[in-house]
């Protein structure tokens, strides 16, 4: 089969063994695989996938069940979009049968192919992690991004006012239009968040650079998820601060969580997320399709920090 590798930094489109697809597996057709940040850390030879997980770039796919190993519920030809540590942007992959749920109808494999790894990305670390209740303020950093209009899509619809940073006043409409209350453009006055605080949870992928102001804009007894290091990992904080509001300061990554944990989470997704695609309250935000065969391009694009929602690679 073909799949998509990093070698130094580029992306090469190449010969690849067939995975081998076992007890309690699904091998996916790919129609479609999203680009996420991940993918270009991995590029750049910053990221490698965890122990035992496919080196093949590719975070979620969706596509067509062509084989089902023993001990699972799917069909052959059921349309279905996956959660991978590994390996989705190749013509085809072997999963874990638990992390694998419909395409919502009304989806395209295009649409599908960004959601996955966004909405539980978002999922997780605001309504699970973060123990997000109705009514409660929500701050969202880098807003405008695929998991931040994911974030922003389910804060409306389970009742939670969103603010948000963003790089230029266009995001900011754009994040708006989605329903977020408002927000700051980062580089004309990123301190004024704080203005609209206390904030119940803060979506923090950005590190370093904004701990200062998180530590300023968080409520008492509020959570502060760190999901990535965008502006770097060394930071200084007021323990003092800290103490006094009894912040909940977590870290939290995803592709390495064990395949039953993933598991989890999926069931909860196809719980409560999944029949909101379904109802028309919750929209993909695609906003470019590259054929995998222009994928340098794609990675380009995306790090150049400019995209709003998603990109997806169509593969078959």
């Amino acid at each position: 089969m073909k799949a998509l590798q990093g070698v130094e930094g580029q992306v090469e489109w190449a010969e690849r063994p067939e995975p081998t697809c076992d007890v309690g597996q699904v091998r996916i057709r790919v129609a479609a695989a999203g680009l996420n940040r991940a993918d270009l850390l991995q590029r750049a030879g910053m990221y490698p996938p965890p122990p035992g997980a496919s080196d093949i770039l590719g975070l979620e796919c969706a596509g067509v069940i062509e084989e089902v190993g023993p001990g699972s519920a799917w069909q052959v030809g059921d349309k279905v979009c996956a959660l991978l540590a590994g390996g989705g942007m190749a013509e085809q992959v072997v999963v874990d049968a638990r992390h694998v749920l419909p395409v919502p109808a009304g989806l395209s494999m295009e649409q599908a192919a960004g959601i996955m790894e966004v909405y539980a990305t978002a999922w997780l670390n605001l309504f699970q992690l973060g123990g997000l209740k109705p009514g409660e303020k929500v701050l969202l950093h880098a807003g405008a991004s695929g998991v931040g209009t994911a974030a922003i899509q389910l804060c409306k619809a389970f009742g939670n006012p969103v603010w948000v940073s963003v790089g230029c006043a266009e995001r900011l409409a754009y994040c708006e239009g989605l329903g977020a209350q408002g927000g700051v453009v980062r580089h004309e006055n990123l301190e004024a968040l704080a203005d609209f605080g206390p904030f119940d949870v803060i979506l923090d992928p950005v590190g370093a650079k904004y701990s200062e102001l998180n530590l300023k804009a968080i409520a008492q007894d509020g959570r502060w998820v760190l999901i990535g290091l965008m502006s770097g990992k060394d930071a200084q904080l007021d323990l003092a601060k800290v103490l006094a509001k009894r912040v909940h300061l977590m870290g939290s990554t995803l592709r390495s969580r064990d395949d039953v944990f993933k598991a989890e989470l999926l069931a909860d997704l196809a719980l409560n997320v999944w029949p909101l695609f379904e109802e028309g309250r919750l929209d993909p935000r695609l906003e470019r399709v590259f054929s995998v065969r222009d994928a340098q391009a794609a990675f380009d694009e995306l790090g150049q920090n400019q995209i709003s929602g998603k990109i997806v690679l169509a593969v078959g």
